[in-house]
């Protein structure tokens, strides 16, 4: 999910199995759908229990060690700069609010274009590898 504060920057964290920073988020489990993985996602990495928001946009990466994915970004809640996650997964040892102009310095450039896409104030669209493709219909 892509969560903002009040000043539009984006919540990143940092984790203790990738080199980069990223958003909240993982896998969808069998059975699971992708709105009930981003919520049970946020409440494991973060500690927090808030609702998922609008759905931003759909992504194609593909991938040649775990295959193509399809990646759904959902909108999260607008939250204090100043909110103290518990994390609570282990997995996840610190966040940050970033400008969206710096997303470079802290993550790969697919994940900055696709945040950046994500965060347009139109409706949701489909993106390839993180370029903006066809707008979905609303």
């Amino acid at each position: 999910m892509i969560f903002s504060d009040d000043q539009s920057r984006i919540l990143m964290l940092r984790t203790a199995y990738q080199i980069y920073w990223e958003i909240p988020g993982g896998d969808v489990k069998p059975g699971e759908s992708p709105y009930a993985a981003a919520w049970r996602e946020v409440r494991e990495k973060l500690g927090v229990d808030v609702p998922v928001g609008r759905m931003l946009g759909v992504d194609w990466e593909p991938g040649d060690a775990e295959g193509d994915k399809l990646l759904f970004l959902f909108e999260g809640s607008r939250l204090p700069a100043d909110t103290a996650f518990p994390f609570t997964d282990g997995g996840v040892t610190e966040a940050r609010y970033v400008p969206a102009g710096e997303l470079e310095s802290y993550t790969v450039a697919r994940l900055a274009r696709r945040v950046r896409a994500a965060m347009r104030d139109e409706p949701a669209a489909y993106f390839e590898y993180g370029e903006l493709g066809i707008p979905l219909a609303t």
